[in-house]
């Protein structure tokens, strides 16, 4: 009878959980609302064959948008581009690198008919221990982080256009007055940040830059 009581709170448990992960909206695909005038856009980038973009356009379609050709009335998200910066957090007493933390950025601009245009950055942070005696094992790990950045960075990237449902019903990109309280609190737990920048930033960041695709911070 014992084992029979544990085995039932297990299962007890397990569909509590499922329940309260549903009903707080919790969702592994599919959970961003995109406006209805977003449901087609065409995607271009700084590299259309980059890992990024073909995750973006993965994420996109995965959330129901389809993905169409460059036109004059067709809205456009376009991928400016990606970074990955490094820095060291701690060191082994030998003065070898200890902990790092990586940081993926990525500016973007979404363009809609009528409407305007907005240019966006957002980033992801994530730090991993650093083991010079595993230094392959060590070498796959960080690419693994690497690609799941991207994912949370392509995440991010539907979120803010779930938010432009206002924008466009306003019939502006003025996004001063926007706010999302959900938004801000999943930024926060996964340390995800998404600015609103200046496309004159954009460019002069972009002269400035011999090899854009990697950078390192110390």
């Amino acid at each position: 009878m014992r084992l029979i009581s544990l085995s039932s709170l297990k299962v007890t448990i397990v569909v509590l959980t499922v329940s309260l992960l549903s009903a707080c909206g919790f969702h592994l695909r599919g959970d961003y609302s995109v406006p209805e005038e977003l449901n087609k856009i065409s995607v271009t980038s700084y590299d259309q064959y980059s890992t990024f973009t073909r995750m973006m356009k993965s994420q996109l379609r995965m959330n129901d948008v389809e993905i169409v050709p460059p036109a004059q009335n067709t809205p456009n998200l376009h991928i400016i581009r990606e970074s990955v910066g490094e820095r060291t957090l701690s060191l082994y007493q030998n003065t070898r690198a200890a902990e790092k933390e990586l940081t993926f950025r990525a500016s973007y601009r979404v363009t809609i008919p009528e409407v305007g245009s907005k240019t966006f950055s957002t980033s992801v942070t994530r730090s991993y221990l650093d083991n010079p005696l595993t230094a392959l094992a060590k070498s796959v790990e960080r690419e693994m982080i690497e690609d799941e950045m991207r994912k949370l960075a392509t995440s991010q990237i539907l979120r803010q256009m779930a938010r432009l449902k206002a924008t466009i019903a306003a019939g502006s990109m003025d996004l001063e007055a926007l706010g999302n309280v959900q938004v801000k609190e999943l930024e926060k737990q996964y340390n995800i940040k998404n600015i609103e920048i200046d496309d004159i930033e954009i460019d002069a960041s972009a002269a400035s830059d011999a090899e854009p695709s990697v950078t390192v911070e110390q």
